[in-house]
C-alpha cells in the first residue's frame, strides 16, 4: 500500500492530464470511463513497478500515452477477476448457452 500512497501524492497535480485523457476517451466513444477507473489502471498496470525517484513530467507523459486498447484490455481482465458467476447452477449454465 505504500507504493499507492507515493502516487496519491501526485494525484491533484496530474488531474488536468487525467481530464485530458478522459476527454480523448470520450471523443473515441468511451463515455463510461471515470477518472477513478483510469487512475486505478495507471496504479495497477502502468505504474506497477515503482521507480525510486518519480518525476511529475514522467507521470504526465505516461498518462497522456495511455491507449484506449490498453485500458479496455485491463478493464476486461479486471471484470473477469471479479465476476460473480459459477457453473454449479444448471439453470444459469443453460441460460448462458442459449
Amino acid at each position: 500500500m505504500e507504493d499507492r500512497q507515493r502516487y496519491e501524492y501526485f494525484h491533484t497535480q496530474v488531474q488536468p492530464a487525467l481530464a485530458s485523457k478522459l476527454a480523448e476517451f470520450r471523443l473515441l466513444g468511451y463515455d463510461s470511463v471515470t477518472e477513478k477507473e483510469l487512475w486505478e489502471f495507471l496504479i495497477k498496470k502502468k505504474w506497477k513497478k515503482v521507480k525510486e525517484e518519480m518525476r511529475l513530467y514522467e507521470l504526465i507523459q505516461e498518462i497522456l500515452s495511455v491507449k484506449v486498447s490498453d485500458y479496455i484490455s485491463f478493464a476486461t481482465i479486471e471484470a473477469y477477476k471479479t465476476a460473480d458467476f459459477s457453473f454449479e447452477d444448471e439453470d444459469e449454465l443453460k441460460e448462458l448457452l442459449k
